[in-house]
C-alpha cells in the first residue's frame, strides 16, 4: 500500500500544475479576447499586411532603381557638357582668329604668314572638335530654325525665293553634342 500511496501522492501534485496551466491559458485568452476563431480571422489580416509590405518594398526598390539610372544619366551629361563653359569662353577668341585670318589672306593672299595662320587655325579647330565642339551649319537660303538660329534683323529679300529665309550669316553658331552653346546670328529676308 505504501507503494500505491506514492502514486496517489504524485498524481495530485502533477494535476494541479496542469490545471493551473490550462486555467492560465484560459485567463490569457480571456484577457486578450482571443479565441481559436480569432486566430483564423487574424491570418487573412496578416496576409494583407504582408502583401502591403511587399508592395511597399517593390515600389521603394523601383524608385531607388530609377534614382540610380537618373543619377548615372546626369553624371554622363555632366561629363559630356563640363567643357561647355570653357569652350563658350573661347568662342570670341575663335571669332577674332577667323577675322584676322580673313584679313591676312585679303591683304597678302598666299603669303607664308597667311598659310601659317591657316595651319594654326585648322589645328585649333581639330582640338575643339575632339572636345565636342561643332559648327551649326547654316547657309544663305536655308529656312530659319529657331532651335539653331537667332534672327537679329529683317531686310527686304533680294530675291523672291529668299523671302522668309536666311539671307546672311553675321556670326557662326556652335554646339556641343546636341546642345547649342551659341546660336548662329542671321539676317532674314522679308
Amino acid at each position: 500500500m505504501k507503494h500505491h500511496d506514492k502514486k496517489e501522492e504524485e498524481v495530485p501534485q502533477q494535476e494541479p500544475q496542469a490545471v493551473q496551466d490550462q486555467a492560465q491559458a484560459g485567463t490569457d485568452a480571456q484577457q486578450t479576447g482571443e479565441t481559436p476563431t480569432d486566430k483564423q480571422a487574424e491570418e487573412p489580416d496578416l496576409q494583407q499586411e504582408l502583401a502591403k509590405q511587399k508592395d511597399a518594398f517593390l515600389r521603394l526598390y523601383a524608385e531607388f532603381d530609377n534614382y540610380k539610372k537618373r543619377t548615372a544619366r546626369e553624371k554622363t551629361e555632366w561629363i559630356k557638357y563640363a567643357s561647355s563653359d570653357v569652350l563658350s569662353a573661347l568662342l570670341p577668341v575663335l571669332d577674332d582668329f577667323e577675322r584676322g585670318l580673313a584679313a591676312e589672306e585679303k591683304e597678302r593672299p598666299g603669303s607664308a604668314e597667311a598659310e601659317g595662320f591657316r595651319l594654326i587655325y585648322n589645328k585649333m579647330m581639330e582640338v575643339l572638335r575632339q572636345k565636342g565642339l561643332a559648327v551649326v551649319e547654316v547657309h544663305p537660303g536655308d529656312e530659319l530654325d529657331v532651335d539653331y538660329h537667332d534672327a537679329i534683323a529683317r531686310i527686304p529679300a533680294p530675291q523672291k525665293s529668299l523671302k522668309g529665309k536666311i539671307v546672311d550669316i553675321t556670326q557662326k553658331g556652335y554646339k556641343i553634342g546636341d546642345r547649342v552653346i551659341r546660336y548662329a546670328k542671321v539676317v532674314v529676308g522679308e
